[in-house]
């Protein structure tokens, strides 16, 4: 269940009228449930297996009955939803399992739903969920926490469960983790205690069949921080490269810093770099993560980053979060001036949302400062969950509706996009005549 859906009404209708606004929402709403296709790969050939989405309940009713097991999976969002769905083939006789990321950081709220949990990396279990349920033995826990799964043993996503037309991108991952520890992210806090890579072939592997489906498939590197080793990266990279295809990834902004990875991402296919820059100045960066203060630090070098990545051909999706602590008013105005200074080629502004299992919950919690306590279908990225800082709900959702407003804006979309093209052709230019 991977449905995007913003509650605040006047966002939402407002969203429906910005392009870049809901151009970004069909993306993350599109892509298939990766984990799911990957445990898929370790289904034994003797049990049918099939893949479906739900984008929401509406759909509940016209879905298959006949099954002797489902595996759910869904984002914080849509949790409540999917417990439903499990409600439902429960009723019905059907065994249901469920896990993720939500399932990892609830496993009691969520053990209500389900005649099994799966908690942790998945991965390193399945197989014996699946002898388990063959032999009607079937554990109502299965608590990875204290594993930490080889992503040598990963196996291949069944890619071809998917109705591939229906998508824009497909995802591959080519790490887990993150060396960095926002108190905000729960992905990297959750399912693993270290950052870890695939292997080099098995990346190719995925990509490769991917394109016996997709003869030119756009790839999405489903990671939390693809370029954070450099030396991994150009390996990785100069193997991509050879596949021919367009992609997307995420990473942080240190990636510019080495000119040659710059060139070599250029010339491998990326098409455009996601990176989190959270607040355009250090002050606000000040406590976002919960080792060192590195964000904050590199603040400063965010505008020349950001143009040496754009001047190599490759766009920038500058991602920034409303409701940090020490944010006030005026930060709205600040993350609209930045964005016009940066000439950012794309722009994702979301609120700092409380994810249950991460330190920005549990702190927020401790000081009284959630609006509800079980607040998952807010957990979109785009509805208020907490009492901001210095300001009111109403004030901080008035200042982000005018902010999305403005940024997303047809007239405004379009002169980033030919701001970036103009500097593109004019570099290209300067280069030739050297």
């Amino acid at each position: 269940m991977s449905g995007v859906r913003v509650h605040n009404e006047t966002l939402m209708n407002l969203g429906l009228t910005l392009p870049g606004f809901v151009e970004r929402s069909k993306v993350i709403a599109s892509l298939p449930s990766l984990a799911l296709l990957t445990l898929a790969g370790q289904i034994p050939d003797d049990i049918e297996t099939v893949y479906l989405e739900v984008p929401d309940l509406s759909q509940i009713e016209g879905l298959p009955e006949e099954f002797d097991a489902v595996a759910i999976s869904s984002y914080t969002a849509q949790i409540k939803d999917a417990y439903k769905l499990a409600d439902r083939y429960r009723k019905s006789g059907t065994t249901v399992i469920l896990g993720g990321l939500h399932v990892t950081a609830c496993p009691i709220e969520a053990k209500k739903h389900a005649d099994s949990i799966v908690i942790g990396e998945a991965e390193g279990i399945w197989p014996r969920v699946m002898s388990d349920l063959k032999s009607g033995s079937l554990d109502p826990v299965y608590d990875m926490r204290a594993s930490n799964f080889d992503l040598k043993q990963a196996p291949m996503p069944r890619f071809e469960l998917l109705e591939i037309e229906k998508y824009n991108r497909l995802t591959v991952q080519t790490q887990r983790g993150c060396p960095f520890a926002c108190d905000f992210c729960a992905s990297s806090i959750l399912l693993s205690s270290k950052f870890k890579y695939k292997p080099i072939s098995k990346v190719i592997a995925e990509i490769r069949q991917i394109k016996q489906l997709w003869s030119k498939p756009f790839i999405e590197l489903a990671d939390d921080n693809s370029f954070a080793n450099k030396a991994h990266a150009k390996r990785l990279v100069t193997a991509i490269a050879k596949e021919k295809i367009r992609w997307f990834t995420e990473t942080d902004i240190s990636v510019a810093d080495d000119l040659d990875l710059l060139s070599m991402l250029r010339d491998a296919g990326c098409a455009q770099l996601l990176i989190g820059l959270e607040a355009p100045n250090k002050n606000t960066l000040n406590g976002v993560e919960t080792k060192v203060n590195w964000k904050a630090k590199r603040a400063e070098s965010y505008l020349e980053a950001i143009d040496r990545i754009q001047s190599k051909g490759i766009t920038v999706n500058g991602c920034f979060i409303l409701g940090l602590d020490g944010q006030t008013e005026d930060s709205f105005d600040d993350v609209k001036e930045f964005v016009r200074t940066s000439g950012l080629y794309d722009v994702q502004v979301t609120i700092q949302t409380p994810f249950p299992g991460t330190p920005l919950y549990d702190r927020l919690k401790s000081e009284g400062r959630l609006i509800i306590n079980d607040p998952w279908e807010k957990c979109t990225l785009f509805d208020a969950t907490f009492l901001p800082s210095n300001m009111s709900i109403s004030e901080f959702e008035q200042h982000f509706h005018n902010l999305i407003e403005e940024l997303y804006s047809d007239d405004f979309t379009k002169w980033r996009h030919s701001t970036y093209h103009r500097r593109k052709i004019k570099d290209t230019v300067h280069n030739e005549n050297q």
